[in-house]
């Protein structure tokens, strides 16, 4: 079986993809950007640490440990122009990516997968390997949401895809009717606790996570894990609610164990193209 190189962010679904490929008879090798990739989560399989900017050495790299498919997972900061000392190879993939360096997420990363390609690699999506991760519409949790859950769940989704439309975030928080927060380059986690500084009176709000329309989901598709669910309990949430098929449970069974844990909804929902 091929090798697939794994050039892996932060968290530990680099670790999950590695160990789903290695289940099939593939070969795992990983290359952890520094400052992101942890130790301990990459560790087991035969790895190395590159800087972001440093693109001759990380193609250099993954040529030489015969990849050819190549899957991108773990949250990775945008790092500024100046922090990125990017080798020759680094620039010319820059002067490359034009524009696209310059918009939204949405473009940069579709620019990325299409020079990856004209490299002469394929670039897999992480929910190709981990269709465990994933889960079809439905209650995974315990807890159920009400009449009114519901009906913020669907204001969520609304909401959710405007942002995504304009390429800002994939996650919102409505409260009876009323939106709380809303993601952007802050991350869920900081979201998540603003929702809970936000909370008016009454039944907690419910968070709503999607992916954009439009998105690349072979490198950002968006992820739910056990610590957002800690910090939605935290933050006096009753409940999560996120896109069938399109969005990654860290660990799907340390997620519904959490939410019931908490008391919190955990649902699956279907969106609407």
């Amino acid at each position: 079986m091929k090798t697939v190189g794994i050039l892996a962010g932060s968290g530990v679904l680099p670790a999950r993809v590695a160990e789903a490929l290695q289940a099939t008879g593939h070969q795992v090798y990983i290359l952890g950007f520094e400052g992101f990739a942890e130790d301990h989560v990459i560790a087991p399989w035969p790895h190395d640490y590159v800087r972001l900017g440093a693109a001759g050495h990380i193609l250099t790299l993954l040529r030489r440990h015969g990849c050819t498919d190549l899957v991108l997972i773990g949250p990775v900061r945008r790092p500024s122009l100046s922090s990125l000392r990017p080798d020759i190879e680094g620039a010319r993939i820059l002067t490359r990516l034009g524009r696209a360096l310059f918009s939204g997420d949405n473009d940069l990363l579709a620019a990325l997968v299409r020079i990856l390609g004209e490299e002469g690699f394929r670039v897999r999506g992480a929910h190709e390997f981990l269709q465990h991760s994933t889960a079809m519409p439905g209650i995974l949790s315990q807890a159920t949401p009400d009449t009114q859950a519901m009906a913020d769940i669907k204001k969520g989704i609304v909401v959710v895809r405007a942002l995504g439309a304009l390429d800002i975030g994939q996650g919102c928080v409505v409260q009876n009717g009323v939106v709380l927060t809303v993601e952007a380059m802050e991350g869920t986690d900081r979201m998540l606790l603003r929702a809970g500084e936000c909370r008016q009176p009454g039944e907690g709000g419910v968070f709503v996570k999607l992916l954009k329309p439009g998105q690349e989901k072979r490198i950002d598709m968006p992820t739910i894990g056990p610590k957002t669910i800690e910090i939605a309990a935290t933050a006096g949430l009753r409940g999560l609610a996120f896109e069938a098929e399109n969005v990654l449970l860290t660990d799907k069974i340390e997620c519904v164990t959490m939410a019931n844990k908490y008391g919190l909804f955990l649902i699956s929902v279907e969106v609407d193209s």
